[in-house]
């Protein structure tokens, strides 16, 4: 059973997207709503995060979670993310869920239904040890309520060897597919499925060939 997500604390539900984070393809299918944001992120709570290293693009799957009007993450003391984090690094992080497969009457109409997000910003180290404690409480409590109260709380080296990382949402945008296929009138007479079906069975299908 999880706990309620934690709501908004800002007085606007809007984001201000600026140039890099305006939709601009399927404009219609975009929302800049924190509580279209905030309600994929608490239930997905697995993001990407995206930076330069080295002159290079890197993107690594890890545990994000919310906090009021923040984004959590750790790493190690020390790490590269945790290093590039300090040095003020832009990151750009990606949150994706895809429901459905959309099945169209011709191979170019296929599509996905989803949902997804993408989070711009600069991280900054949790020292405070309250806020160390109530970030990890949050994301344990959604995962089982009441956990936090039952499990130890963290030690003094369990704290210096993990950097808790806090990003602002503030820039960002929200984008989904939910509708049927988009047909041509002249393939509606051919003898194939179209519609939706959900993902999970093809991956059952899949992993029971």
């Amino acid at each position: 059973m999880q706990s309620h997500p934690q709501p908004a604390t800002v007085e606007s539900n809007q984001l201000s997207p600026t140039e890099r984070s305006r939709i601009r393809r399927c404009a219609d299918r975009a929302s800049y709503r924190r509580d279209d944001i905030y309600r994929l992120i608490d239930d997905l709570k697995t993001g990407h995060i995206g930076f330069v290293s080295d002159g290079l693009p890197v993107v690594i799957p890890m545990t994000v979670w919310r906090v009021d009007d923040h984004l959590y993450f750790h790493s190690l003391n020390k790490s590269r993310l945790h290093k590039l984090c300090e040095a003020g690094a832009q990151l750009c992080i990606s949150f994706a869920e895809c429901s459905e497969w959309v099945l169209a009457k011709s191979a170019y109409h296929h599509s996905a239904n989803y949902r997804s997000v993408v989070i711009y910003g600069q991280a900054e180290r949790v020292t405070d040890p309250q806020q160390f404690d109530r970030a990890f409480e949050v994301v344990i409590n959604q995962i089982e309520a009441g956990r936090w109260e039952q499990v130890r709380a963290p030690n003094a080296k369990e704290r210096k060897i993990t950097a808790l990382m806090r990003i602002p949402i503030e820039e960002g945008a929200f984008k989904q597919r939910q509708a049927g296929p988009s047909e041509e009138p002249e393939d509606m007479g051919l003898p194939v499925l179209h519609g939706t079906v959900p993902v999970c069975p093809f991956h059952a299908e899949k992993q029971g060939s």
